[in-house]
């Protein structure tokens, strides 16, 4: 009896240094920043921001540089003067505690609402935020559709075709005959799809954990961040930490 054969994933570079593919059949691109675009509604999609996470570390009294927000938010201006986008969705955890909207500084809390002036802003509420914002604009929801594709925080477990979601943090150790190398990654199988956290100061959790276990209906691929390129990587050469 032959072997199944090997599925080929739908994978093409673009000339932004981003990664085009399929997730349930809509395409999509990965991008360098660690953010995903829709192209056919004009939706910017970035997840786990985490803003303010340096200052709630300094009220514990483990001192971080307090410009994660500003490096974070400056990405994410970018990325919507880049591509002007009609929606731009957060896709939960946007911000890493409930006091977090609160110590924004107001220059920040500005460039969030000019954000909301040129795009409409969703809020996708997640663990650490599970309100949402209180003062921002922008609509806030528990998950949401486009183009049949399932925005939401945090993966459900079981075959999820179309489903977007980020919470895991996903990086991946790339192995190679002289060493190897971590990176923040996207995670797909072509029928779902795990964001990177875009937030500066947001952690990682290699893509071989347990946690991913059960997610991919078949071995998966990461699209690893590069500085100005997104990269393929296939399953066998990913490594645990």
């Amino acid at each position: 009896m032959s072997a199944a054969p090997r599925f080929v994933y739908d994978v093409a570079a673009s000339a932004c240094g981003g990664l085009r593919t399929l997730v349930a059949g809509v395409e999509v691109l990965l991008r360098a920043s660690g953010a995903l675009w829709i192209e056919k509604r004009r939706t910017l999609v970035a997840a786990d921001l985490h803003l303010e996470k340096g200052s709630a570390y300094a009220a514990r009294g483990q001192m971080l540089p307090p410009y994660d927000t500003r490096e974070t938010l400056g990405r994410l201006e970018r990325e919507a003067d880049a591509l002007s986008p009609d929606i731009i969705v957060l896709l939960g955890d946007t911000f890493h505690d409930r006091g977090s909207e609160a110590r924004l500084a107001d220059d920040d809390a500005e460039r969030l609402r000019s954000l909301a002036r040129r795009s409409l802003l969703v809020w996708v509420v997640g663990n650490h935020d599970a309100d949402g914002p209180a003062a921002l604009p922008g609509e806030v929801v528990d998950e949401l559709d486009i183009e049949g594709l399932r925005l939401r925080h945090e993966p459900q477990d079981g075959p999820q075709p179309g489903e977007l979601s980020g919470h895991l943090h996903p990086c991946a150790r790339v192995v190679a005959s002289r060493g190897s190398v971590r990176r923040r990654c996207f995670v797909t199988d072509a029928e779902r799809a795990v964001l990177p956290a875009f937030g500066a100061y947001a952690g990682g959790l290699n893509v071989r954990d347990a946690a991913f276990a059960g997610l991919f209906a078949r071995p998966p691929i990461a699209a690893a961040l590069g500085a100005s390129r997104v990269h393929a990587v296939g399953w066998r050469s990913l490594g645990p930490d």
